[in-house]
């Protein structure tokens, strides 16, 4: 889902680079891959991810365990590139690694809870542990709240703020409001449209972020439609 989510689950869209963006989104989740000098608004998290599949064994090409940045310097370059052979062993890799970067996925939401509660307030803490644990105890939740911490991270950067407003899973998890678990999921959806709505009031107005919001939308549909499916398999 997060694959079809980010590249409707193409083998081409593993390698991507989105107009108006200053790094390349590479594998199912679209991890970041920065290239040099480029100021880092954003968690990078494609070298975390290659080092990650070195550690598990996998195959890794030599020219990319080497690699301390991304050697396409802009989304022109890299797609000028786009079936030369460097990329075309990049998209190679990760093809092969698919079930690694669903691993790597849910290892990140597993740390997103404690980096989450590091950053917050004593009451804050305790409203984002309540919120999380409705959400880990409803069908579909799993896939809810690692899909939005892929997508949006976990909300405790710095950088990733408009004005001070940040738009990451704890601030969706702080916007929450309700109990019990029949109604999380679509709990989350309401408050994660709220917060995305608030991140495109305060973006600056050259990014034109309204013309994100449907597609985000739509992905937070997919929680709602999974939820239903996970009843429906129960």
């Amino acid at each position: 889902m997060i694959w079809y989510n980010e590249s409707r689950r193409d083998i081409r869209g593993l390698t991507g680079w989105n107009a108006r963006e200053e790094f390349a989104s590479l594998g199912i989740a679209h991890f970041i891959w920065y290239p040099a000098g480029v100021p880092r608004r954003f968690k990078e998290t494609f070298p975390s991810f290659v080092s990650y599949a070195v550690r598990e064994g996998a195959h890794v090409p030599a020219w990319l365990r080497q690699a301390t940045v991304n050697p396409w310097s802009d989304r022109m370059h890299f797609y000028q590139d786009f079936e030369g052979a460097q990329m075309q062993e990049l998209r190679h890799f990760l093809s092969q690694t698919m079930d690694l970067q669903t691993r790597f996925i849910l290892r990140r939401l597993d740390e997103a809870l404690p980096l989450m509660l590091g950053s917050a307030s004593a009451p804050e803490s305790s409203h984002i542990e309540r919120q999380f644990a409705r959400l880990v105890s409803s069908p579909g939740g799993i896939y809810a709240l690692a899909d939005y911490v892929n997508f949006k991270g976990e909300g405790i950067y710095h950088g990733e703020a408009y004005r001070g407003y940040g738009w990451g899973l704890k601030q969706v998890l702080l916007e929450m409001r309700g109990e019990g678990t029949a109604e999380a999921l679509r709990d989350f959806v309401f408050s994660a449209r709220k917060v995305l709505h608030r991140r495109v009031e305060h973006s600056p107005p050259e990014r034109q972020e309204d013309r994100y919001l449907a597609g985000w939308s739509n992905r937070l549909e997919t929680y709602l439609q999974y939820q239903y499916t996970s009843y429906l398999q129960n």
